[in-house]
C-alpha cells in the first residue's frame, strides 16, 4: 500500500505543483543563473546510491567553497535560495525521486555517504526501508540551519549533536512505521509549511 500511495501522491503532486516549479526555476535562473537543479549522490535503501533532486539554493560550485553542512549564516545561500529553503520548496523535486522509487514520501532523510559510513551500524537498521522526504527528524529539525548557526563549527555540531538525534528518530520511525503513521507525519509537515509561509507573508 505504501508504494502505491507514493506513486499516486507523487504523480499528482508533480502535476499540481508544475506551475510552482516553473516559478521557482525562473526565480533561480534570474537570481543566480544556471543550473536550476541541484543533484547530489545520497545513500538509499540497502545502501544503494541514488541521485537526489533539489532546486539549487546556493551559489554555483558551492561544494568547492565550503563544507557539506550549511547554517543560516552560510554566505553560499542565495537570496532566492533562502526563501526556497524556508518554505521547503527546494525539496519538492524529490517527488521525482519518489516516483522513480528511490525514495518514499515518508521515511528517514537520505544522507551523504560520508555520514552513512561514520554511523554504519545505525544505518543498517534505518536503510532497511526507503528514505523519505519527511519524517520525525524533519519535523523536529525543520529549522536546522538556525540551530546550526549557533555553533562556531556547524559541521562538527551536526555530527556530534544533530545527526545522532536524527538517527535515533529515524530508528523510532522504522519501529513505528505504518500507513496511518505516515499520513499523520504528512499532515504535520503540511501544517509546518503553512505556518512558515504565513510567517514570511507577515514579515513581507
Amino acid at each position: 500500500m505504501k508504494r502505491v500511495f507514493d506513486i499516486i501522491a507523487s504523480a499528482c503532486g508533480l502535476t499540481v505543483l508544475l506551475p510552482l516549479f516553473g516559478v521557482a526555476a525562473l526565480a533561480i535562473r534570474i537570481g543566480s543563473g544556471s543550473p536550476v537543479m541541484f543533484r547530489q549522490q545520497r545513500v538509499g535503501r540497502n545502501f544503494q546510491p541514488f541521485t537526489i533532486y533539489k532546486f539549487r539554493t546556493m551559489v554555483v560550485d558551492a561544494a568547492s567553497k565550503g563544507g557539506p553542512i550549511t547554517s543560516g549564516r552560510d554566505s553560499r545561500i542565495t537570496p532566492i535560495g533562502a526563501i526556497l529553503r524556508k518554505l521547503k520548496i527546494d525539496e519538492l523535486p524529490q517527488l521525482m525521486n519518489v516516483l522513480k522509487g528511490d525514495m518514499s514520501l515518508v521515511g528517514p532523510r537520505p544522507e551523504m555517504r560520508e555520514f552513512v559510513e561514520q554511523f554504519e551500524q545505525d544505518y543498517r537498521v534505518i536503510l532497511q526501508i526507503r528514505p523519505g522526504i519527511t519524517d520525525l527528524a524533519s519535523l523536529k529539525y525543520h529549522n536546522e540551519s538556525a540551530i546550526l548557526e549557533q555553533f562556531e563549527n556547524p559541521s562538527d555540531a551536526y555530527v556530534r549533536c544533530v545527526l545522532p538525534d536524527k538517527l535515533s528518530l529515524a530508528k523510532e520511525y522504522v519501529s513505528r512505521s505504518s500507513f496511518l503513521f505516515d499520513i499523520e507525519l504528512i499532515l504535520k509537515t503540511l501544517l509546518k509549511l503553512t505556518y512558515a509561509s504565513r510567517r514570511i507573508s507577515a514579515v513581507d
